[in-house]
């Protein structure tokens, strides 16, 4: 189609009581208040994006995409077009606390109980930590179902609880099933399945802004946590191309989504094409560029639709960005 280009979006905003003001680090302009979450991309019944630029501006991402179809999120994608779901969802988070510990559950589970809800397999990318900083992710070596509920019920779960430090720059892939929370002192990129299905644990004896404990999921949870997660450690990237101005490498590949960092040198340009495979989601870390007839600066995130056909990437300053597409 002649008419698709790289689509700009206006984020929606979450103020869930772990959040902040940092997501102002940014440069972002923030309304009065905490905010948790931006929702940079998304179609979810719980928060849609709407386009900001060209042609289809106004128009929600869910629209757009009952219009274009499958030209839009591409035929790696057809069973997301047949459940009328957007295939990814794009996230900054803000974790000026910590968040809950938690669990997410795959797409057979939700399906069975959660409705026309998909599971959530995610990554995270970081994009600044303060010194110190960590994630919680897996669970640690002797723990047990029954040994983890009883450390919940006799409210003393750090034992079972295992830790990673991380920097900024550092990323983390998050299966569904995995165990996980983002602790305090983090800001976070975000790429997950459509989902906001959270199956919380242990949530550190806070109140919710309603001044009550906010709902725990235990035994769904325990249905769906991996105990063989036993105390992973962090992946290094995964090297694909080390031309002189582009170098690629590969942060996580699963079922649902497969990211890369790509790093362009000033002046020089990362040139594809998209076939109508995939739509493809690009992120601006550092730097600036250009894509086709649009201009990103950091942290800034647009979708080429999978129809788009030709297209590049072109850096201004020296760049990092993160590219997402369904393999």
């Amino acid at each position: 189609m002649t008419n698709l280009y790289p689509l700009l979006f206006t984020p929606v905003l979450k103020d869930y009581i772990w959040g902040g003001r940092n997501l102002e680090k940014l440069g972002r302009n923030l309304p009065d208040g905490i905010i948790a979450e931006s929702w940079e991309i998304a179609g979810h019944i719980d928060g849609t994006t709407a386009v900001v630029n060209g042609t289809y501006a106004g128009k929600l991402l869910t629209d757009l995409q009952a219009e274009l179809g499958l030209d839009l999120i591409g035929t790696n994608c057809a069973w997301a077009q047949e459940r009328g779901k957007f295939p990814l969802l794009i996230k900054l988070l803000d974790a000026n606390r910590a968040l809950s510990v938690q669990v997410h559950p795959k797409d057979d589970y939700a399906l069975a109980h959660e409705g026309n809800e998909l599971g959530k397999t995610e990554m995270w990318v970081v994009l600044h930590a303060e010194p110190g900083a960590k994630v919680q992710l897996g669970v640690t070596q002797g723990t047990t179902p029954e040994a983890f509920r009883a450390g919940i019920e006799n409210g003393n779960l750090e034992p079972h609880l295992h830790y990673v430090p991380v920097k900024t720059g550092d990323h983390i892939c998050v299966p569904a099933g995995s165990l996980h929370a983002i602790m305090d002192g983090l800001l976070i990129a975000e790429i997950q399945q459509n989902s906001n299905t959270t199956y919380r644990v242990y949530d550190w004896n806070r109140l919710g802004n309603d001044g009550k404990p906010r709902p725990l999921h235990v035994d769904k949870a325990l249905d769906v946590i991996n105990f063989e997660q036993v105390e992973p450690s962090l992946r290094p990237p995964t090297p694909i191309s080390h031309e002189a101005n582009v170098r690629r490498s590969l942060l996580c590949k699963n079922e649902y989504f497969v990211t890369e960092r790509v790093e362009i040198a000033a002046g020089a340009d990362f040139s594809s094409e998209c076939t109508g495979e995939s739509l493809e989601i690009w992120g601006l870390l550092q730097g600036q560029v250009t894509i086709n007839e649009i201009t990103l600066n950091p942290v800034q995130f647009t979708l080429l639709p999978a129809a788009l056909g030709e297209f590049a990437v072109t850096a201004v300053t020296p760049a990092t960005l993160l590219r997402t597409y369904v393999a």
